[in-house]
């Protein structure tokens, strides 16, 4: 989820026309990267186990048993067995044996989320805030390194920044058409991030990111204490959680493309560039 420095030629052998390596992530990138992923993916099965303890979402200034939910995750008890569900607002739908009830070691558990989903696997909100609280520090850390590194050495204002061409809405529509039919950009176009690109990676660094943090903090009653209006300013602990959860799956659905892009133009390309740097424009396709 970082992005890649300015490219530069590398001086490689002689090999086939084809072949064209740039310099496509610096050290710090790469690094920050990983740390980033390995990060997110821990707070994420941590924050499905501390989301166990209370499987409903609010908005406002209230959150309790009994006040309203607008999302709610759990079980009900039927003539068959336990049954499973997720509600939003007045829509109920079945999720038995995926949310709510699940089958754990051959019998039948009643869990928002299931044992395979969540760190620790047991029951355990203590260990899971423990967990949860370890990596969203070092994601804070690693997140200013980041910050500081691509404004000194004007990383975001040289790679990221759409040019006026760019966010043109003729050219935005036609890349959009061009990632639906899946025709990525070779050669020298392969050097860039194009507009969409460079957009969606502004909004997930300076926009879900610092939301996740600063809703994260909102919650915790000792940062309330010496930041008061953090509540205020989301309107309520409760909002704030629940807007903790929406950006936490908006980072999983943004995650879910990347993914699903760097697969599809080009998997061994993409990865060995943020591995070590390499980046082939000759035969491979741009990366996502």
């Amino acid at each position: 989820m970082t992005i890649p420095e300015s490219t530069t030629h590398l001086q490689m052998p002689p090999d086939s026309a084809r072949h064209q390596f740039i310099r496509r992530h610096s050290i710090t990138v790469r690094l920050t990267h990983w740390v980033n992923a390995l990060c997110l993916f821990i707070m994420l099965l941590s924050g499905l186990q501390i989301f166990n303890a209370h499987p409903k979402l609010y908005w406002g200034e209230y959150g309790a048993d009994t006040d309203q939910s607008f999302i709610a995750i759990g079980s009900e008890n039927r003539d068959d067995g336990p049954h499973g569900f997720f509600r939003i607002g007045s829509l109920s739908i079945e999720t038995t044996g995926v949310l709510g009830v699940s089958n754990e070691g051959g019998s039948t558990v009643s869990r928002a989320f299931p044992a395979w989903l969540t760190i620790p696997s047991y029951y355990d909100l203590g260990a899971a805030r423990n967990w949860h609280f370890l990596f969203a520090w070092l994601l804070v850390i690693n997140g200013f390194i980041y910050l500081a590194y691509g404004f000194l050495r004007s990383h975001f204002r040289r790679d990221l920044l759409p040019n006026r061409d760019q966010l043109k809405p003729r050219h935005l529509w036609q890349e959009v058409l061009d990632h639906a039919r899946l025709r990525f950009a070779k050669g020298d176009e392969a050097r860039r991030y194009n507009a969409l690109q460079k957009i969606t990676y502004l909004l997930v660094a300076f926009g879900l990111l610092p939301l996740m943090v600063l809703t994260g903090l909102t919650m915790s009653p000792g940062m309330n204490a010496v930041f008061p209006f953090l509540p205020d300013l989301f309107g309520g602990r409760p909002s704030a959680r629940t807007l903790h959860f929406i950006t936490a799956f908006s980072l999983v659905l943004f995650v879910v493309v990347h993914v699903l892009m760097v697969v599809l133009s080009g998997f061994w390309n993409n990865v060995r560039s943020m591995i070590n740097g390499r980046y082939d424009i000759g035969h491979s396709r741009e990366t996502s």
